[in-house]
This record gives structure tokens, sequence and C-alpha cells, in this order.
């Protein structure tokens, strides 16, 4: 199996994809004006507090409070620590969820939680928080105290005694190794994960990763002890070099980028945590942009579409709602060849493997609902359910799997720390006043730049006329003017931007005379 970490790195934005044996697995994008804030760490100060929520409403300086729950609340309490160790021990294999078994355990018990928020924060309070869940819709972020400062090959959390072993290392020798290792190194009242690259490689590169990650805390320690808040203490890597420490492991074949001044920033980071995987990272120079190159381009509009048809001739049907994404299973074209049960199950079994592989390439999360076509054999069940399980081995994000009901209904959970590519790439519909989704005014202007740059040989010394919509004409013309003078200076061409009213949003033409 060939595995290719395609890294499309623009001013405006940066785009990647995780493509395993040709198929876009996972797929990221960062914007200039719209950076990820997940991993930040902020000093916050408290707001208000929710006793009958157990909760705390928190400022950090963003434009809507964060939200902070009590079992994410870090005190120096003997009882508090008890507590929360023991329920963190509980987990042989170490915490689960973001980034490769990184993020630190979670106890969402409240009812057996032996503290209240209102014992632990009060208004006016200053507090050291990291942003854990990204805004989503109309909520704000979701911060914890837990702070996890993730590495190359280690997750240190400052505030936790505790020591994991990404659960993707399944040789016990080696778990055992990594453990004394850990044990070794590990200072006292600070927690480590060995994470999944962690596996095979020498103690002395651990223990340099442990000594950085320490003088990283201590040096967000004394920004934090000199600010007042809100204020923002650390900042996470950018999407490039976040993409290389937490997706390029040794089963990456290799890493394309097509930006030369992004490559050199990523053989500085190789050179410093991974030599090893040098001669893996190529500067794409080609004139074909690297996601048409790729293929690409074509997942990424198809992860767009509500229907999904499978190659026998059914289909699957993504809605996502307000409390959660349904997903429906129709036969669709397909007939079969003996009978209705075995039909059933055959289109079922071929619908777990795409229902896998949509949830990770377009990363939905929160609770999933799977409406299977109706199976009379309870064992027929039991291979669709198991074939799931088994289809969902390779996510990176934790997943909780109920066994399908009567109805054919599967219920499941997925971890969600980011919005999902649809709330990303698109934006309400004004046709239909909200009943559907459109591309965001920004894709469209990114799509038509993409365009010009697809074509940029032929049209090079040309007059360039784009017909667009009015709406996409102005905001060319405003605040994407200096990226229209970009593409001009380097195609030695002038752009002309004429507008439409006649044609849909995401309608446009791209002609050279």
């Amino acid at each position: 199996m060939t595995t290719e970490l395609v890294i499309n790195s623009r001013p405006h934005e940066t785009r990647v994809a995780l493509v395993e044996n040709s198929l876009v697995t996972e797929y990221y994008l960062e914007r200039v004006l719209e950076k990820g804030l997940a991993g930040n760490i902020y000093k916050g100060r408290v707001i208000r507090v929710l006793p009958g929520m157990q909760a705390a409403f928190v400022d950090i300086g963003l434009e809507k409070a964060a939200f902070i729950y009590v079992t994410d609340v870090y005190d120096n309490s003997v009882e508090l620590i008890g507590f929360l160790d023991q329920d963190f021990h509980s987990k042989e294999d170490g915490p689960a969820g973001r980034r490769d078994d990184s993020e630190p355990p979670e106890c969402n018990h409240l009812d057996t939680v032996p503290f209240r928020i209102e014992d632990l924060l009060h208004e006016g309070q200053d507090i050291l928080v990291q942003i854990s869940k990204e805004p989503l819709g109309t909520k704000g972020p979701r911060i914890t105290s837990h702070i996890s400062l993730p590495g190359r090959h280690l997750v240190m959390m400052p505030m936790v005694e505790h020591i994991g072993i990404s659960r993707r290392i399944e040789d016990e020798n080696e778990r055992r190794r990594l453990k004394d290792i850990l044990q070794r190194i590990k200072p006292r009242q600070v927690g480590l994960i060995a994470r999944t690259a962690c596996e095979e490689v020498e103690e002395e590169k651990i223990a340099a990763e442990m000594s950085f990650l320490t003088r990283l805390w201590q040096t967000i320690q004394k920004k934090s002890q000199a600010s007042s808040a809100p204020h923002l203490i650390h900042q996470d890597l950018n999407i490039t070099l976040r993409s290389v420490r937490d997706l390029f492991t040794k089963e990456v074949d290799r890493l394309i980028i097509d930006s030369r001044e992004e490559y050199e920033r990523i053989l500085n980071f190789i050179d410093t945590f991974m030599p090893s995987l040098k001669y893996s990272v190529e500067l794409y120079e080609d004139p074909e942009p690297i996601f048409d190159n790729y293929g690409i381009e074509m997942e990424v509009s198809r992860a767009l579409a509500k229907k999904v048809w499978l190659k026998s001739g059914g289909y699957i049907v993504i809605e996502n709602t307000e409390a959660l994404v349904a997903i429906d299973v129709n036969t669709g074209r397909y007939v079969g060849k003996r009978n209705l049960e075995e039909t059933i199950l055959k289109t079922n079994l071929e619908a777990v493997k795409e229902i896998a592989y949509q949830l990770r390439l377009r990363n939905i999360g929160g609770l999933i609902v799977i409406d299977f076509i109706d199976l009379e054999k309870e064992s027929n069940r039991e291979k669709v359910f198991n074939a799931l399980r088994e289809a969902l081995r390779k996510d990176r994000h934790k997943t909780n799997i109920l066994r399908m009901s009567e109805l054919g209904l599967i219920e499941m959970t997925r971890k969600r720390t980011r919005e999902n590519i649809n709330q990303y790439l698109c934006e309400p519909c004004f046709y239909c006043e909200g009943e559907g989704v459109l591309k965001s005014q920004t894709t469209i202007c990114n799509e038509i730049f993409r365009d010009i740059e697809r074509e940029a040989v032929d049209m090079s010394g040309n007059m360039i006329t784009v017909t667009v919509h009015p709406a996409i004409a102005d905001l060319l013309l405003d605040e994407k003017s200096q990226l229209v003078s970009e593409f001009q200076n380097r195609l030695n061409a002038t752009i002309t931007i004429k507008p439409d009213e006649n044609l849909h949003l995401e309608e446009f033409e791209v002609d050279a005379v």
C-alpha cells in the first residue's frame, strides 16, 4: 500500500491531503484569516460560573467566550489530583483522541466527580487553558486546564502524573521498552505519552525531545506570569508543520509539497526531529497544480455531495443535522443475483467501507446514526457490525460503536475537534433560505485562482477575462485585489474581472484572448 502526504501551500490557504492507495483519506485546510485554534494556550479570565451545568465561561480574547467543564479544571488539591489520576490510570493504553492518542485523558462522568465548579473557579479568576475543540457553528471553543504539549515522539502533560503508550504500538516488548524509558526520563508530577512515531526510536532522541518540551513548558509558565488576561501565551505550529509532526510517520512513503519556502521550512524541522525521513520529502515543481495531478480536487468535490454511489449500484446519503449526522444506505440500481437477504448483505458490507472512508475524509464527528438496509438474520447483522468496527480501526479519531438494532440502525460517536469539510468549505445558501449550502465566496475565488494557474502556460502574456457573479467580482476587486495583482505579475498578463448577474454564484468563466 502506497501512502503519500500531499501539501498544497499558497499565500492565502494551505491544504493537506493524506492519500492511501490513490484515495484521499484525510483532508485539512487552513486559511490565513481563519487559522486553527486547537492546541493554542491562553491566559484567560473567568467571566461566568454555571453551577447548574458544572461549567464556566472564560474570556480568552476571542470573539466568543470559551467553555470549560468541571472535569477540565485543574486544581492543586489532593482530592482532585487523586480522583483524576485514578481515572487516567484506569485506561491502560493511555488517552485517545486527536493527534494519535496525544490528548490528555478525559472524564465525562459528572455524577461521580467529588468536587464542584463553584469550588474551583470564581468570576474574575485568571486561569491558564488550552483549546481542545475549535469553535463549531454558534458555539465558542472548548478549553481545558489539562495542558498537553505534543512533540514528534512524545506528548508532555505538565498537570498530570501519568505514563501512556499509543494504542497503535501493538508489540508488547516495544510497549514495555518505551514504558521503561518514559519512567526513567520523566520528571516528577509530569505526564508523558509515547506517540506512534516513538516506536523503535532510541532513548537518546526521546530524552532530547523530553528536554525540549520541558524548556517549552518553562517558557510558557514565565510568559503566563508576565502577562495579564486575556492573552495568547503559546501558539501551536502552522498546519504544514503540524501535518509533518502528526501525519508524517514511517508508514508514509513520501511527502510532496509545491512551495519552496515551506519545503525548506519542513527540511529544517525534519533535521531537528526526524532526520531519517529527510529523503522522503519532495518539492513539486510541475506546472499542473499538485492537487489536480494526484486527483485530490475531484475527491474533495465528491466529499461535498450528499449522495455517494457505490460500485455495485447502491448508494449512501449523508445528511448533517443540528444534533447528529444521519447516513442512509440504499440498494439503488443493484438487484443482486440470488435472494433478497444476500443482496442486502452485500450492499451493507460495501456501504460499510465507504462510510468509514467518508467519515475520515469529511471529518464527521459527534453522534452518527447509520440506517442500514434491514437484515432478517442476526448473523448477518453481526457481520455488518464487525465489518464497520474493523473498517474504523485505521481512524485516528476515537470512535464508539453500538451493535445494530432490530431496525437496522447502528449508533456511533466519533471524536470531533474541528468543523467538518462541509462546514469549512461552504456557507448557508441565500438562494434557498438556508435549506441547502453553496461554496463560500472565498472558496470560489480560490477556485478561480487555481483555474487561472491551471491554464497558466497557455495564458502567459495574454489578456485574461474572468466572468463571475457580481458578488464574486466585488470580492476579487476589493479584498482579493492584491492576489489578482500578484497573478498578473507572475503570468505577465492583464486580468479583467467582468461581473454577470445572470451567473449563479458558483459559476465563473476564465477566457484568454
